[in-house]
């Protein structure tokens, strides 16, 4: 489970890149669907009601984005699965919501300015904590397009986006958020709104789609752009609050910080995930001394700390409060300007990155973006 996620080459209309995911990652996908498809069926919910579920988002995803519909369908015919249950598979944290039965996204982002770093650079991160399955379910997708900057992001296989950077300089991380106000409406899923972030242009309108789309629930996105500039997007499933980073580092874990949001919502998360209280000051700790001359290996050392584990920054496998066994699947160090992504499998157990690149070096660069994998060893922290 700690071998270096498959890298998926993608290009052409939508529908014509997703059959091309799905043949590339038809094992994957499958190992996806059952996984999920089970957790449901022990909550008794069935195909018939997955179908009935996934009806509810649909309209929402066709006014969002038609062509996102399209590259499911062609998933689903890459992959030789049913369509309903690769939107699952971009609705689940909905959907496992909906069912009654959610293994929490407990993860911590970082983003350092580039005041803040030696290569002076912004450097964008996170654990991505979840259930250990998960490990043999993701991919990192490299997708060339024709009508906006080329994108690479790392997902569950299936998922149209999760963490991941752009040619134009725009990355996302984003983790997990509990509110009081959650699931009282059927808005976007929340993995269509982070590929919409990666397919745009600008980041005012990468900002936009985070800041003005209805979601389901609450999500923490962070935005940022290589030029400079990184907002945390506290959302409730119908209002964004803002937090902003502090001499040029902001860190985020899973509970809601904004005094705004505080005042007006309850936070209803920390109790499935009370390592957040700490989670963010560990890391904030680790860097801040270090502040001018941050670095890719600073913020990986960071994301690798373990104190407290097995509830700690980077989670061993271990039971979850609601039973399951998680773990950080992943830890993602992402330097934009220059289109690297280094993205370690199971960190706990192995320290092991592999870098994913985009060809087009420069923020704004035109024609196709190519991505190669390498892999860097063992990181000794």
């Amino acid at each position: 489970m700690t071998d270096a996620f498959p890298l998926i080459e993608m290009s052409g209309p939508p529908r014509e890149r997703g059959r091309q995911y799905g043949r590339q990652a038809t094992r994957r996908i499958a190992l996806g669907i059952e996984h999920y498809a089970g957790q449901l069926a022990t909550m008794s919910c069935d195909w018939a009601m997955i179908r009935g579920l996934v009806q509810e988002y649909l309209p929402r995803i066709e006014a969002f984005e038609p062509a996102y519909v399209e590259e499911m369908r062609g998933i689903a015919e890459g992959a030789g699965v049913d369509f309903e249950a690769v939107v699952l598979l971009n609705a689940r944290t909905e959907i496992l919501k909906l069912g009654q039965r959610h293994a929490n996204d407990a993860c911590t982002g970082v983003v350092a300015l580039p005041d803040a770093t030696q290569s002076r650079e912004l450097i964008h991160a996170q654990n991505w904590d979840l259930k250990v399955e998960c490990a043999d379910t993701a991919v990192v997708l490299s997708i060339r397009r024709d009508d906006g900057p080329d994108l690479l992001t790392f997902t569950e296989a299936g998922g149209l986006a999760r963490s991941g950077l752009n040619a134009a300089g725009i990355a996302i991380t984003a983790n997990y958020l509990e509110s009081d106000r959650d699931y009282c409406q059927t808005g976007v899923p929340l993995a269509l709104i982070r590929r919409k972030v990666l397919e745009s242009e600008h980041v005012a309108l990468a900002m936009r789609a985070v800041y003005a789309t209805p979601k389901s629930a609450s999500n923490n996105m962070i935005v940022s752009h290589a030029g400079g500039i990184a907002i945390d997007f506290e959302c409730a499933p119908d209002e964004t609050f803002q937090v902003h980073p502090e001499r040029g580092l902001l860190v985020h874990a899973n509970h809601w910080v904004s005094p705004v949001a505080l005042a007006k919502l309850k936070d209803t998360g920390i109790a499935n995930t009370p390592c957040t209280l700490y989670r963010d000051l560990r890391v904030r700790g680790l860097l801040a001394p270090q502040i001018g001359r941050i670095t890719r290996e600073s913020v990986k050392a960071a994301l690798l700390d373990d104190f407290a584990s097995p509830w700690s920054v980077c989670r061993p496998p271990r039971p979850a409060l609601n039973g399951t066994v998680t773990a950080t699947v992943a830890a993602i160090v992402m330097e934009p300007a220059l289109g690297v992504m280094e993205v370690a499998p199971l960190p706990a157990l192995s320290r092991r990155f592999t870098t994913y690149r985009l060809d087009s070096r420069a923020p704004g660069a035109s024609g196709a973006a190519r991505s190669g994998a390498e892999s860097k060893g063992v990181l000794h922290v």
